[in-house]
């Protein structure tokens, strides 16, 4: 059975003056503030829509990995994954023009090309990143400690 999640926005007012909140339906993320200064300025205490794009890359893809590195023989100690979605003005409208990923890893008995391998693969295989592939370009630097 396939998994479905929703969540709402609301915005009230004008783009430049307006604001609004999302939420997840679940109820584990509720009225997280929003507003166009928060995207394109400092948040000021409210997230974004990159922001929460940036949050579901980086727990898709750190789950991507844990269970790549797990059937490789090689379940991870820890993974401290950071996504970074860039949001900028491209002509005359607004684009997300690319996504960092960093990884650093805790894996006992791996090599480092082994984790980069693995890591890529991760970043090519993670269901998010297959939603942004062709779209999004993504960048991926992985280290272990």
């Amino acid at each position: 059975m396939a998994a479905k999640r929703t969540a709402r926005a609301v915005w009230v007012g004008d783009l430049l003056h307006g604001h609004g909140s999302v939420g997840g339906e679940t109820g584990t993320f509720r009225e997280l503030p929003i507003s166009w200064s928060s995207r394109t300025e400092a948040p000021a205490g409210k997230t974004s829509p990159e922001e929460l794009l940036a949050a579901a890359h980086a727990a898709c893809y750190s789950m991507a990995l844990s269970a790549g590195l797990g059937r490789g023989g090689h379940p991870p100690e820890s993974l401290r994954v950071s996504a970074q979605a860039t949001f900028d003005k491209v002509g005359d409208g607004w684009k997300v023009t690319g996504i960092d990923l960093h990884v650093t890893g805790r894996v006992p008995g791996l090599a480092a090309d082994e984790f980069q391998k693995a890591a890529q693969s991760a970043a090519d295989g993670c269901p998010i990143s297959g939603a942004l592939k062709g779209n999004v370009p993504i960048r991926l630097t992985a280290q272990l400690e």
